[in-house]
């Protein structure tokens, strides 16, 4: 800690005395350019510069309260000061995605915002205030509702595919007239480091973005990379980040030193007038350097040489800018100390001023802004079948008239993927505000024909075909979400959402939880699922894995088995969606899409009409008979196994009941619970894996819920999945099922 406290007073040693040996220039009216026909004047200048200092001080203080323990959170921005240009040159309506170092942009776009106190906000969040007024105490992030600075946490570069979706739906809201926050001439901004350049994540966002313009769609988004040669510890080459993104084809470049200020304002403008004019997108580098370490606990002098840190010295942001101001004349050495040393006394006083602040005591106030849930009004919702009124309160409450005409209701009983597709025609009929997109959804209508037909129907704009690329399909709905949007993405199977999990964990489900409930992601995201695919799969097609899903906080996760099942949740997770701003994952089970018949070859058993029920509670499960002395518990492809295996139960004379989830996230605990009870013996029957399956969180709700029946469970094995007739060695079967239900009702 002697060495972070050594460097951080040698930092501020060294602005000092460099302000003082500056040469005073010739005394000019502050509101003059400071250079002949430049568009900054002194007064301008010194704003800046005060805003710059603030960022300083608050990284200072930050330190100092992280050693007394009474701070949080430590990562700095000291040599990035230079973004307060980037701040500068934008509209405070234009919506900000910052990178973690960003306190001098934060400052400037919250200061011309009436009503904020960057100061304060800031400090609220390092010390984990519940009255911080963005996470509520939950993390410091740099977000404000009023500024439009949507809060990101420190992962890397999840929040590029965000920005980039968001980019393309605020032109996409302005052609269908959907209700956006944002103007429609909206420049997106989104910053990052040069080692998360390198993410796969920002690799393709960028590359989405470029694809997108390619095709001659908007997507004015400027990509900041502040540039400090350094990833923790790891260098960056020099010239790397120019060669990577300074000639790509479709991505307007622009460079400057982050050190100077007059130079990086002048850049930065240039780059967002031609983003906001030629609503395509560029890339921005800002040279800058790292002059404390990667946070608190990280000793720089253990991998960096003190030549090294000499160097940077010579490049920090805010002593240049003093330097300029003194050299100009409008400011004297002493007043400029002054004014530091002023900025420096109310940062700490307004550091001690929130230490007494409460913070967040309970599980229930953490979590308070996880998962709203309203019930009520998600069923009015669902059961509607025209738009809102147009005097309506929620915000989606600009409409159109609809493309097409919605799909009649004839009664007919229809498989799993015609209910799909009926719903998906009702809902893009109902609200324009719904969006239908994913590799292959468009012309083609989906591998299995689930999206068949609605392009046709509802239009390129509404429905639309996607890059082959996970992470920018849910990218595109998290910046649809945030502008206006209820979008209904679809991943293709299982298997490939694991390529772009982190955009569910790390970004769609902790935006509510860090930013209080004030930024919310409504989106429904449609996967096809499961095993059970015969003549085809392999492990990537035939994917029983959802524990990585199960364990995300707040998402709520429906797995529909029968088609009438899977009408009515639809509506209710689009509902959920866009009433409560749920996040939601609608699991579709691939070898259902198209069954019929449940008992034998021709009943039609498995058909269902959908249009007797409208909805359908989350977290409410179906029960399948009334048997007395087992209840079988299942989900998806289990259910009509479970049926089959009751029904030769029922010749011998035992009777079940077959108890279908439906809900995996939330569980239906209360409905588990009654039909465990009803009977004394419970059977999971759980097509996932024996470990981190569904079975283990069926057991524990159980258990939890002080059960003291009988329980077993049959679960597929622990394997990924063969491709051909091995798929049968590892996978769940209605004997297995039949041979635990003997076993189980044979105990005592």
């Amino acid at each position: 800690m002697g060495r972070i406290n050594e460097r951080e007073a040698e930092l501020d040693q060294w602005f000092r005395a460099e302000v003082a040996a500056t040469r005073p220039g010739a005394s000019r009216s502050p509101q003059d350019p400071l250079t002949p026909g430049g568009p900054l004047t002194g007064a301008r200048c010194l704003e800046l510069f005060e805003d710059q200092a603030t960022a300083r001080h608050l990284d200072l203080t930050a330190r100092r309260l992280t050693r007394e323990g009474q701070g949080y959170y430590s990562i700095g921005s000291s040599g990035h000061e230079g973004n307060v240009a980037v701040a500068a040159a934008l509209r405070t309506t234009d919506p900000a995605l910052l990178h973690y170092r960003s306190a001098a942009f934060f400052v400037h776009r919250a200061r011309q915002v009436p009503g904020l106190d960057p100061i304060r906000d800031v400090l609220l969040g390092v010390v984990a205030a519940a009255s911080d007024p963005i996470s509520g105490g939950r993390h410091k992030v740099f977000g404000s509702k009023p500024a439009h600075v949507i809060p990101q946490t420190s992962t890397i570069a999840s929040h590029l595919p965000r920005a980039t979706g968001l980019a393309f739906a605020i032109e996409r809201a302005g052609q269908l007239r959907v209700a956006c926050e944002w103007p429609a001439d909206a420049v997106v901004v989104c910053s990052f480091g040069d080692a998360s350049a390198n993410h796969s994540t920002a690799a393709g966002a960028i590359n989405t973005a470029v694809h997108t313009t390619h095709l001659g769609v908007g997507m004015p988004i400027l990509f900041v990379c502040e540039d400090n040669r350094l990833g923790i510890s790891v260098p960056t080459p020099r010239t790397w980040i120019e060669q990577a993104y300074g000639s790509r084809p479709g991505l307007r470049y622009f460079d400057a030193d982050g050190a100077e200020l007059l130079e990086t304002l002048e850049t930065a403008q240039a780059a967002v007038d031609w983003v906001r004019t030629h609503r395509k997108p560029a890339f921005l580098r800002l040279r800058t350097v790292r002059l404390l370490g990667h946070a608190g606990s990280d000793v720089e002098a253990a991998y960096r040489r003190p030549a090294e840190l000499a160097t940077d010295l010579r490049s920090d942001p805010v002593t240049r800018t003093a330097r300029i101001l003194v050299a100009a004349g409008v400011a004297t050495p002493g007043e400029i100390l002054r004014r530091y040393s002023d900025i420096g006394a109310q940062v700490a006083a307004t550091a001690e001023s929130v230490l007494g602040e409460a913070k967040l005591t309970s599980a229930e106030a953490v979590m308070a802004a996880l998962a709203p849930a309203r019930p009520t009004v998600v069923r009015t919702d669902a059961m509607r079948t025209a738009p809102p009124p147009p005097d309506t309160e929620q915000p989606w409450s600009a409409w159109t008239d609809a493309v097409a005409p919605p799909p009649v209701d004839t009664g007919d009983p229809m498989t799993l993927a015609q209910a799909v597709n009926h719903t998906l025609g009702q809902l893009l009929a109902r609200d324009t505000d719904v969006l239908v997109f994913g590799e292959d959804v468009g012309r083609k209508g989906g591998v299995y024909g689930v999206t068949k037909g609605l392009q046709q129907a509802f239009g390129v704009r509404r429905v639309f075909d996607t890059l082959l690329d996970e992470q920018s399909v849910l990218g595109t709905a998290l910046g649809a979400a945030l502008a206006g949007f209820v979008p209904i993405p679809e991943i293709q199977y299982l298997a490939y959402v694991h390529n772009a999990e982190d955009q569910l964990r790390g970004e769609a489900a902790t935006l509510s939880f860090f930013s209080n409930g004030s930024y919310r992601n409504p989106m429904v995201v449609r996967i096809a699922g499961y095993a059970y695919q015969k003549g085809f799969g392999g492990h990537f097609h035939n994917d029983n894995s959802i524990a990585a899903l199960r364990d995300i906080p707040g998402v709520v996760i429906a797995s529909p088995s029968r088609a009438d099942d899977a009408a009515a949740m639809l509506r209710t997770c689009v509902s959920a969606a866009r009433v409560d701003g749920r996040v939601c994952v609608f699991l579709e089970p691939i070898a259902l899409y198209h069954t019929r018949d449940l008992y034998r070859s021709g009943d039609g058993g498995w058909l269902a009409p959908v249009s007797a029920v409208r909805h359908a509670d989350i977290g409410l499960a179906r029960v399948h008979g009334i048997g007395t002395h087992l209840t079988i518990v299942s989900f998806a492809n289990g259910v009509p196994m479970s049926l089959r295996v009751a029904r030769r139960l029922s010749e011998r004379g035992i009777h079940a009941r077959v108890l279908d989830l439906r809900w995996l996230a939330p569980l239906p605990v209360e409905d588990l619970l009654d039909n465990a009870r009803a009977t004394g013996r419970v059977l999971i029957v759980d097509e996932t894996r024996r470990s981190g399956g569904v079975s283990e969180g069926v057991f524990a709700a159980l258990l939890d819920a002080g059960f003291d029946g009988r329980i077993a469970r049959v679960t597929s094995e622990d394997s990924f999945i063969p491709l051909g007739p091995a798929a049968g060695t590892v996978l769940l079967d209605e004997a297995r099922i039949e041979a635990a239900a003997d076993k189980l009702l044979a105990a005592p």
